[in-house]
């Protein structure tokens, strides 16, 4: 046995936990809660987890657009991931997915794992040598599983936050589980990282678009605050994306409106408004433009220079004349 196994077997035995004549598994340790979980509505599918970990959302959240998604924590086998995702993917469904790997798992004991399928199957195991607080609970079209934990509250604080905010959208949803755990007291230990993906309930139309949310926060004091601050980054650039779009079919009036949206949500942000001003620009309201451009330009000149670029490929389309008139701003 390692140095760093037997460390593990004397921490697990001080734990409360017997481990006779077993070594702990070789394995990244994320000790954690989280959900796996199905919007019913647009057959989206979320994980969303926190840890005392570094980087959790590289061991424990795996999905695939169309397949379903994992959870894979505890004394992480990484493998049940991407295996799990397969064999659903396959046309097997979560539980049946879950048993096989479990059978071929000599660790099992040490793992917790949730499977959620395309049509909202789940099954979840959390082995008997799970470092208490520890256990899972699965719902219509959800699972949530935590180990480690401060106390036996974690687990019906997610499973009645999940229940009770079908009104939100699901990476919300997610969210406001993970909030509603750590509030319960949530990791023993703390708090470091945090992750949160969405996949679509239907197979993406390229690898590139497979993920609708892909959200990590590796190391931080608080990681479901940056986490909550992304999730709003993200969806305000989903407006700026649904601009871009719109500019690339000369509709202006749509452009205008998506970026006039993701600016609300950050007033702050100067390339939100900016792309703003060029769409009010192109949509004739160029007086209405010239303020946001001037304000622009003075925190920083740069803009200037690239909005002296943007006519060459037509993504600023006015005269001459009114482009002087922006760049004498």
């Amino acid at each position: 046995m390692s140095l760093r196994n037997s460390f593990l077997v004397a921490a697990a035995l001080f734990c409360g936990f017997a481990v006779v004549a077993q070594e702990v598994p070789r394995a990244n340790l994320a000790h954690t809660f989280s959900i796996v979980a199905r919007d019913t509505r647009t057959g989206d599918m979320a994980v969303g987890v926190q840890s005392h970990w570094f980087s959790v959302g590289t061991l424990v959240s795996w999905g695939k657009s169309g397949t379903g998604v994992v959870a894979t924590q505890s004394f992480v086998n990484a493998s049940l991931g991407p295996e799990g995702l397969k064999l659903m993917e396959g046309g097997k469904s979560a539980e049946e997915a879950l048993k096989i790997l479990m059978a071929a798992d000599e660790g099992r004991d040490f793992r917790q794992v949730a499977f959620l399928d395309n049509k909202g199957g789940v099954s979840a195991w959390t082995g008997a040598k799970c470092i208490e607080s520890a256990g899972h609970y699965t719902g219509d079209n959800y699972s949530v599983q935590a180990n480690m934990m401060l106390n036996d509250m974690v687990l019906p604080a997610m499973a009645r936050t999940f229940e009770e905010n079908d009104h939100l959208p699901l990476a919300e949803r997610v969210l406001w589980v993970l909030q509603a755990a750590q509030k319960a007291g949530g990791d023993i230990r703390g708090k470091q990282s945090a992750a949160l993906i969405v996949v679509g309930g239907k197979p993406a139309a390229g690898m590139w678009l497979d993920k609708k949310v892909d959200l990590r926060v590796d190391d931080s004091a608080d990681p479901l605050t940056e986490l909550e601050r992304l999730l709003k980054v993200h969806r305000a650039y989903e407006h700026m994306n649904a601009g871009d779009l719109a500019v690339e079919h000369n509709d202006m009036l749509t452009a205008m409106r998506e970026y006039e949206a993701a600016a609300a949500m950050f007033p702050e942000n100067l390339e939100m408004k900016y792309w703003k001003a060029v769409a009010m620009a192109n949509n004739n309201q160029l007086a209405e433009a010239l303020p946001v451009f001037r304000e622009i330009f003075r925190a920083d000149p740069n803009w200037r220079e690239l909005t002296r670029r943007l006519p060459a490929p037509g993504l600023l389309t006015v005269s001459s004349a009114d482009l002087k008139r922006i760049l004498d701003l």
